[in-house]
């Protein structure tokens, strides 16, 4: 049996226990083999008598890659039903019911599975260093788990944006779209304490400068595609006035780029209410059911949600999730929900210590939302077309309409008894787990080969262990 740390040292090994592709083009090219394997067929690299990857075009063939017979969820289109998906040059070339095998270079059966659009994690930190951040890797914690474009919140500044478009992005096969820091950056903090200091922009704000930011956007557009700010939990040695000319000065750099902002406010001087005046359409409030650090909430004393939050919704602004802290509480959560405010998008802010909070994956936390009420169709829509609509990322994604770009998520839906904790450790009980087997990104497919499911994370469990064998 897996377990925690079998899983994570399997991904710092290179991943190719969970995550394997060959070729350039994305497939396995390979001479006439026997028939396959049972292992083989549980992973669903077989349909119809022959493997799912077969070298090179007969005549008529116009697919590369045919994934057939899955379930197809997809909100932008309003689809929920059995039908197939056909890929060609990492486009999405058709999706129908009945797709001819004969036509396609490679078949992937997701019989019995669901298939979506790529999943989009709106929240991550994925600056590959040591310290705060992140997730050692976005192939490793994005890309295995199904989700194939993920946004960089705030990880990089001025000065250290240009070394992450250089190199990090260009090493991923995940899609990274990064939003820069008014301060130095999430991944800048050389000691723990000078944590603050450095990360979120420092004394008197002398490491924020407005001037330099839209420069640094305008060298780096695309891919960096919004501005990212830090509230609160004594950043800028907590002095109210520069809480709110960083407020300001975050406001005007973003109409200036003519990109939006996303602020994390956690612990203000300032309450929800009060800057959510300063938001215009399409700029996003993450961490929106933190229910800690007052006066930093959607709801009032009663429980009700605030009605400049409502504004704010009416407005266009975006409301994310963003939830990899051990302060989410369930009951909030639930307050919420029960009076229709749903998120805009469910995010993991993933980074170095998540694998110790909360959050283990996307689709874990998609599950967790489903256990609070969430229908699964919404649950996709909020990691696909929704976010697909928060930034220009200069394709098409979150969809598979024909002419998108071809990425691709397959799920299975595991059926059990599946325990969630917050961080005051409260239980909510889930009868609905899903666990991504496949995923293709730009076109190219990767296969999730062994357990892609945490068998003994802190804050979940199932009344059976042999149900999370996948």
């Amino acid at each position: 049996m897996w377990t925690r740390r079998k899983f994570s040292k399997s991904l710092m090994g290179g991943g190719s226990a969970l995550l394997t592709t060959a070729t350039s083009d994305g497939f396995q090219s390979q001479p006439p083999s026997p028939p396959p394997s049972a292992e083989q067929q549980r992973l669903g690299l077989n349909h119809g008598g022959r493997t799912a990857f077969s070298s090179g075009f007969s005549a008529g063939q116009d697919i590369d890659l045919l994934i057939k017979g899955g379930t197809v969820i997809d909100p932008s289109q309003h689809l929920h039903a059995e039908m197939d998906v056909a890929i060609k040059n990492g486009k999405i070339l058709e999706l129908s019911k009945d797709i001819p095998e004969n036509r396609a270079r490679g078949v992937l059966s997701a019989k019995t599975r669901i298939v979506t659009p790529g999943w989009i994690d709106l929240h991550t930190h994925c600056f590959d260093v040591d310290g705060y951040t992140v997730c050692r890797g976005a192939d490793h914690y994005c890309l295995t788990r199904g989700v194939t474009t993920c946004v960089d919140c705030g990880s990089t500044g001025v000065a250290t944006i240009g070394p992450f478009v250089k190199y990090v992005i260009p090493a991923s096969v995940t899609r990274i779209y990064p939003l820069l820091h008014m301060g130095t950056g999430n991944a800048t903090a050389p000691t723990t304490e000078l944590t603050h200091h450095y990360r979120y922009g420092g004394r008197d704000l002398e490491f924020v400068n407005p001037e330099l930011t839209v420069k640094a956007v305008a060298e780096h557009r695309p891919p960096v595609v919004g501005i990212k700010v830090h509230l609160g939990e004594g950043a800028y040695d907590n002095v109210k006035d520069n809480e709110w000319r960083l407020l300001e000065m975050t406001a005007k750099t973003a109409e200036a780029c003519q990109l939006p902002f996303m602020v994390h406010a956690i612990a203000c001087y300032y309450s929800t209410a009060q800057i959510l005046k300063l938001f215009r359409k399409g700029d996003i409030l993450t961490h929106c059911y933190h229910s800690y650090g007052l006066p930093n909430v959607i709801l009032d004393g009663n429980g009700r949600i605030l009605p400049e939050v409502r504004d704010a919704r009416q407005r266009g602004v975006w409301f994310d999730t963003g939830d990899a802290h051990k302060e989410v509480d369930f009951d909030y959560i639930e307050r919420a929900l029960q009076q229709g405010f749903l998120p805009d998008s469910i995010s993991t802010n993933l980074h170095a210590d998540a694998e110790y909070d909360l959050v283990y994956d996307l689709a874990t936390q998609v599950s967790r939302y489903m256990a609070l009420g969430i229908s699964l169709d919404k649950a996709i829509e909020l990691v696909t077309s929704n976010p697909a609509q928060v930034f220009n990322y200069g394709v098409q994604i979150g969809t598979l309409r024909p002419g998108s770009e071809a990425d691709v998520s397959v799920f299975e839906l595991h059926e059990g008894k599946f325990v969630f904790s917050d961080g005051r450790d409260k239980k909510r009980t889930g009868h609905q787990m899903l666990v991504n087997t496949h995923v293709v990104c730009r076109g190219r497919l990767f296969s999730n080969k062994s357990v892609n499911f945490p068998t003994d994370p802190p804050w979940m469990y199932t009344a059976s262990r042999k149900k999370q064998q996948v």
